[in-house]
């Protein structure tokens, strides 16, 4: 058993020394185990819990999860420290050096009176620190392992800043229209790696287009899928109430309750109105 001193409140430097004693002799087998890459999913799924937290405005629940996305950073902290590379203390002070350089009109003289100018001498100060001698470079940096709409609308935002861009939301919309067709073609000609690139491109158009659009893209998504699953169980619940199994009715007949369950669904919020 590892003796640690129960107090009423715990600070960081608790969780450094709880997390030490849970990887160290006569720790707890399973965090003795565990390496980045056993972990790296848990870090995604506390990060979108504490995501759902701010979705639903719950200040509780989002205390919680945002120490729980804690205990990941200071378990990877834990993991580079026992193998000589870094700190937890290395960290905060690489993150405080960089919030210090990035924000001149802060902590030096230099003049960012609105948000756009603000952002626009981080991407300066961020190209010089990070080495990036070109546009490319830029776009390159864009982590692969963002959510694919995510990464898209970084990519398309940070080619904008070179001028590569439509001109307008107009322009970003024609190309749906353009791709659509392309991904057409390809469907009749039966060429399944060119439907896939096609299909790429037109998710891609889609994604430029919510940006001229001043939409999240990912958010976007997110909301339509959640409208989608809304409408699915009230049309299996209206379809249940007649005795009848989704799976056995063909689809225009399904339609036909889908339709009454978005009619339902306008009705609750022109109530709630």
């Amino acid at each position: 058993m590892v003796e640690y001193q129960q107090k009423d409140r715990y600070e960081i430097g608790d969780l450094l020394d709880i997390v030490r004693l849970l990887r160290g002799e006569g720790g707890c087998p399973w965090d003795r185990e565990q390496t980045h890459k056993s972990i790296k999913s848990d870090f995604i799924e506390e990060t979108c819990e504490a995501i759902e937290a701010i979705d639903l405005e719950d200040s509780d629940l989002l205390r919680e999860e945002l120490g729980d996305v804690l205990l990941q950073v200071v378990f990877h902290c834990r993991i580079e420290e026992e193998n000589g590379t870094f700190t937890f203390s290395e960290v905060c002070d690489e993150i405080c050096k960089k919030l210090i350089v990035r924000h001149p009109h802060v902590f030096g003289d230099v003049k960012a009176d609105t948000t756009d100018q603000v952002l626009k001498n981080w991407d300066a100060i961020k190209k010089e620190t990070k080495g990036q001698e070109t546009y490319t470079d830029t776009l390159k940096s864009v982590a692969k392992s963002l959510p694919a709409l995510m990464r898209a609308q970084k990519v398309g935002k940070r080619a904008m800043r070179a001028g590569m861009d439509f001109n307008n939301a107009q322009e970003a919309m024609d190309c749906i229209t353009r791709e659509k067709a392309e991904l057409e073609a390809a469907v009749a000609a039966g060429d399944q790696a060119n439907i896939e690139e096609e299909l790429g491109d037109l998710l891609f158009s889609c994604v430029n287009a919510a940006r001229h659009l001043g939409v999240n893209a990912e958010l976007a998504l997110t909301a339509s899928t959640e409208k989608f699953i809304d409408r699915f169980e009230i049309t299996e619940r209206l379809v249940s109430e007649e005795g009848l199994d989704m799976k056995e009715l063909p689809i225009e007949k399904l339609d036909v309750y889908w339709e009454k369950a978005k009619n339902n669904i306008l009705s609750e919020d022109l109530n709630n109105d």
